[in-house]
């Protein structure tokens, strides 16, 4: 079973995943709260394998909530997905530049909720298309009195490699990714492995999130 906790100030919201979550056999809610502070409490104390987190909540926001389960000098980081109503690219780039394993609006549909949870849940991720569309506009549109650093891998990477990280970056799973390069899923998992090691990544948010800030996509 995949244990989640949902933290979210609107009862409704929490009531309305609580209902999508539990419907599916391989899921259960172990949890569900209405502020930041009890987030972070109750994920600690529960550890559960996924946490689905509103962005405005009392106590600590979201984004404060995912820094502190899942940023990057969190020794044993949890699985975050961020599920929130407002698509500001500084939210959306604040949550996965933090360790959010997922960045999905409200409006998204129970479908793709539960497909961000399991994804977050087998050490994948997803991102709505439009947020992933509005990043890409984002890092593109950069001032330049701010111009993006280049951040050297260890290794070049590969030809390859630099073809899924793009994949990757436009928010294809790895199912897509391997249709799309006539990769298969243990080849695509592989190279992913590989530009991990090679640009400090820990999951692949973090390697579109590189490939955003040294326009990889050109």
């Amino acid at each position: 079973m995949i244990r989640v906790l949902i933290a979210d100030d609107q009862d409704m919201v929490r009531t309305g995943f609580r209902m999508i979550v539990d419907a599916q056999d391989d899921m259960e809610v172990v949890a569900d709260v209405a502020d930041g502070v009890d987030a972070v409490r109750t994920a600690r104390e529960l550890r559960p394998d996924v946490c689905l987190l509103d962005i405005r909540m009392p106590g600590l926001d979201g984004l404060q909530v995912t820094r502190q389960l899942a940023g990057p000098d969190v020794a044993d980081p949890l699985k975050v997905v961020v599920v929130t109503t407002f698509d500001l690219d500084e939210y959306v780039h604040s949550a996965l530049t933090g360790g959010a394993s997922g960045f999905l609006l409200k409006d998204a549909g129970p479908a793709l909720l539960l497909e961000a949870i399991r994804a977050a849940h087998r050490g994948d991720a997803l991102v709505s298309p439009q947020i992933t569309v509005r990043l890409l506009e984002h890092f593109a549109d950069a001032p330049a009195a701010e111009p993006v650093v280049a951040e050297q891998p260890s290794e070049p990477l590969t030809a390859r490699e630099l073809d899924v990280v793009r994949a990757t970056a436009q928010g294809r799973t790895n199912t897509e990714i391997g249709e799309e390069l006539y990769l298969s899923l243990s080849t695509v998992k592989t190279h992913l492995a590989s530009v991990q090691a090679k640009v400090g990544a820990r999951n692949r948010v973090e390697i579109a999130a590189w490939a955003w800030r040294n326009n990889i996509l050109g």
